[in-house]
């Protein structure tokens, strides 16, 4: 027997111990709201989608095409549209994650208002956020299964009995939009105790897995921006293992912990790292250290020195107090960073990068494979990328080591739209299409994401309609560019009402009031023209 026929059962036993009070109470009722709200909190959540993640994390070990995606978000509502067109497209939510990302907090969600990706929005605006996406697939869920309720008290009213068990069948194995998100912890605001704490809030929110980076807190940097400085690995250990007690405390036994290197694209570091014993990780950092041998003689006031292999070197320092690592050691340093984090309990890895190119990501997690075998990664499809340059050049690049003529182009000038239909625009767009499945199956790249896919795609309609219902096009241009689509594409949205939750409140008030409810959704309800 199905949950829902179970809780029929259940709440009829327990109306007939109540007696008269209860004789109004709907046993099916009830188990149709029980049904619609799966997910009672933030920790069952946090379970049930930690599973859902470690679950692919195994099936991508087994068969490198099982990889997994996501797309970023900056409100609920966003993250609802997603995994509503994603079931609508492809029938199953399997593989498809939602991310949390920190840039589009910081420029979207602070009472500051915008605000670049240097951790100066608020600690709580993130386990908010969280709240907030999960919210909204929670309603996803009690919209689609309110539909199929109503469906299956029409098949019952017309007699179908075969169409009411189908219907049934569907409520019974309905699949929800509650998906993993993977959510951007920056780098943990402050201390490990700060990390720690603001982990737990967001595990409670929802999040089954948090992605923290290398960086100094108080002087992190968006991934793809300049002046970005990294800490020594003691200190970013100490907060991978904060996160790991959150999730244990909270009884999140399976939490995902994605640790993230910038040192490809850091030069600076704040501090010289504690050695204890030669050849531990506090070496190995400093050994990237920019340094020159000096005699105690030629110290200046003020200098920091250190022995390194029985000789006095000064790390070289900037005016702002940093200290700046060798030019050409950031493969080395991700390499060092990524086996450093696994060792201190890291699930995934995430490697920043300058540009979107699979062997050079391949070529750095071979490396970490030497001693981690299966050791997965994260990578960002970033729009701080320019794509279609990128893989112009590179496929430039590629013919000319080939021997092929490019003559027909400048390199220099390969984003041009006169570009746009030639052979090696093509092949770049070709390159780009396979991009995520070669990267799974040649560096292991277990999810790819982009970071601000909805920040982009926002204000891009949002110029276009602009344009025309600012411009001559005038009522044409919402009708023609945004309604008239919505209608013949299938956009549940065109139904604003319903996806705001009117027919379930007019559902809840037939509940609570039977046939003296004032429902919302009758004829003379414009919705019914779509």
């Amino acid at each position: 027997m199905s949950a829902y026929q179970d809780d029929i059962k259940a709440v009829a036993a327990l109306r007939e111990q109540a007696g008269s009070p209860w004789d109004a109470i709907n046993p099916e009722s009830v188990a149709r709201m029980r049904a619609q709200n799966k997910f009672k909190t933030g920790l069952d959540i946090a379970k049930y989608t930690a599973n859902v993640m470690r679950a692919d994390m195994e099936a991508f070990d087994a068969d490198k095409t099982k990889y997994t995606q996501s797309l970023g978000c900056w409100h609920g509502f966003v993250g609802q549209q997603k995994l509503i067109s994603i079931k609508k497209h492809f029938g199953s939510t399997e593989r498809r994650y939602l991310y949390l990302s920190g840039w589009m907090v910081a420029a979207l969600r602070s009472d500051f208002g915008p605000l670049p990706d240097q951790s100066m929005h608020e600690k709580t605006a993130v386990a908010s956020l969280v709240e907030e996406l999960y919210t909204f697939l929670r309603q996803a869920d009690a919209r689609e299964l309110g539909g199929l309720f109503r469906e299956l008290d029409k098949a019952r009213e017309a007699g179908d009995e075969a169409k009411a068990a189908q219907i049934q069948e569907q409520i019974d194995n309905h699949e929800t939009h509650v998906v993993p998100i993977i959510a951007d912890i920056d780098a943990g605001f402050g201390n490990a105790e700060a990390t720690y704490l603001m982990a737990k809030q967001m595990i409670e929110a929802g999040a089954c897995a948090l992605q923290i980076e290398n960086q100094v807190a108080d002087e992190k940097q968006c991934g793809h921006q300049d002046g970005k400085v990294t800490v020594p690995h003691a200190d970013f250990h100490n907060k991978l293992r904060a996160l790991r007690y959150a999730f244990l405390e909270l009884g999140v036994d399976n939490g995902v912990i994605v640790a993230r290197t910038d040192s490809e694209g850091a030069g600076l570091t704040k501090e010289i790292a504690v050695v204890k014993e030669k050849g531990d990780a506090g070496d190995i950092y400093n050994s990237y250290l920019d340094v020159e041998e000096i005699d105690v003689a030629d110290m200046a006031e003020g200098d920091v020195v250190f022995n390194r292999d029985g000789k006095l070197v000064r790390p070289k320092r900037l005016p702002s107090g940093l200290y700046q690592f060798r030019q050409g050691t950031g493969h080395e340093r991700c390499v060092f960073d990524c086996i450093g984090a696994i060792n201190a309990g890291a699930d995934l890895l995430w490697i920043e990068t300058a540009v979107p190119t699979v062997h050079e990501i391949a070529g750095m997690m071979d490396d970490v494979r030497k001693v981690h075998p299966d050791a997965k990664l994260v990578y960002n499809n970033s729009p701080s990328f320019n794509w279609t340059l990128n893989f112009r050049q590179q496929t430039f690049d590629a013919w000319e080591k080939e021997g092929k003529d490019v003559s027909a182009y400048d390199r220099s000038n390969l984003m041009s739209a006169e570009y746009d239909d030639s052979e090696l625009s093509a092949a770049a767009d070709a390159r780009i299409k396979t991009f995520q499945a070669d990267t799974a199956r040649e560096a292991n790249v277990f999810h790819h994401l982009i970071t601000l896919p909805t920040y982009h795609t926002t204000a891009l309609s949002v110029d276009n309609l602009a344009k025309e219902y600012f411009g001559e096009q005038g009522m044409l241009g919402y009708v023609e560019g945004v309604q008239r689509k919505e209608i013949r594409q299938g956009i549940a949205c065109v139904k604003h009402q319903n996806m705001a939750g009117s027919d379930m409140g007019d559902d809840h008030k037939e509940y609570f009031a039977g046939e003296n409810a004032l429902k919302a959704g009758g004829a003379k309800n414009t919705s019914n023209q779509f």
